[in-house]
């Protein structure tokens, strides 16, 4: 069972797959007026498009309503687990690429917000001119570029080597997690959401990250203790926000300060009091108007209409 309530994803106009460089397939969801701004929403590790559930409601509907696309990254939610290689931040590029190849008309761009490794994913996409040419801006929400195993503070220890040695092997391990119990929820609330986050958060949060396959997590895990995408910053030119929980103990807030002071077009800071590393779910709101003022400032008139191109569309609601 998912994400229930407010957080029950909801049903997208199209869903359609597109078709990565390595053949990788992955699962592509739209929502909201075809004719609208485009604004692609980039989940982080252990996660899916449900997680965006909040977020996608507050951008797409009403009469202002962007054109929102999400998707699974490679072995999650609906996108299947690729073959052995295929776990890498050139992957994770690969996917972002394709994604909007399958979703922008010609000359369409959007704005792209990346939560966590979704984050990490915009940045590793960086240097590609297809990627930039389609970037107007981006956002880039709970995430770090370098130096994950130090300055994460899911373990409480010393900054140090035991310290970074221990947090490597809760990310790189493939040790169930098991159904969603209580015990399940108190300490995923601890790791990766803030005091007050309401307890409908926590269950749906709990519920997306129990989903995704063990193995999935630890190959993802292990990526991200040796990610080094320092070099990549200044490549990401577009006006990008940086946005973070100030509890957040799996990316804190020193990542999101580093970002904006490396930022080729920083377009702003802002620490949200109170809340841990999965802001989308925990104020949906804050991210969805940090997404809205973006796609104001450098998407302001609709584009024209066009048909977008689809790969081996599946649904049409």
């Amino acid at each position: 069972m998912g994400p229930r309530g407010a957080y029950a994803p909801p049903a997208p106009r199209r869903t359609l797959t597109a078709t990565s460089a390595d053949g990788t397939a992955l699962h592509v969801e739209t929502h909201g007026p075809d004719d609208a701004p485009a604004v692609v929403l980039v989940h982080g590790w252990t996660c899916s498009t449900a997680f965006w559930a909040p977020v996608v409601r507050a951008l797409a509907d009403g009469p202002d309503g962007c054109r929102v696309i999400a998707y699974d990254l490679r072995g999650h939610g609906r996108s299947p687990a690729p073959g052995p290689g295929g776990y890498s931040t050139r992957a994770l590029a690969d996917d972002l690429a394709a994604v909007l190849d399958a979703t922008l008309a010609e000359g369409e761009r959007a704005v792209l917000a990346g939560h966590s490794m979704g984050g990490m994913t915009v940045v590793a996409a960086a240097d590609r001119p297809s990627v930039r040419e389609r970037t107007a801006a981006a956002l880039l929400c709970s995430t770090g570029v370098s130096r994950l195993l130090a300055e994460a503070l899911v373990l409480p220890l010393a900054a140090g080597r035991v310290r970074s040695r221990l947090t490597r092997s809760v990310l790189g391990t493939s040790a169930p997690l098991g159904p969603v119990t209580p015990l399940g929820k108190r300490v995923l609330r601890y790791a990766t959401l803030g005091p007050d986050a309401p307890p409908a958060a926590v269950d749906a949060c709990a519920r997306i990250v129990h989903a995704c396959d063990r193995r999935v997590r630890a190959a993802w895990g292990a990526v991200l203790a040796e990610l080094d995408l320092d070099v990549n910053i200044r490549e990401l030119t577009a006006p990008t926000a940086v946005l973070v929980g100030a509890a957040d103990r799996l990316t804190p807030a020193v990542h999101a300060r580093r970002l904006a002071a490396r930022l080729p077009d920083c377009a702003g800071l802002t620490e949200l009091p109170g809340l841990g590393h999965m802001t989308p779910v925990e104020d949906p709101g804050a991210v969805a108007d940090a997404v809205r003022e973006l796609v104001a400032a450098h998407l302001a008139a609709p584009q024209a209409t066009q048909e977008s191109p689809t790969t081996s569309e599946e649904q049409t609601a």
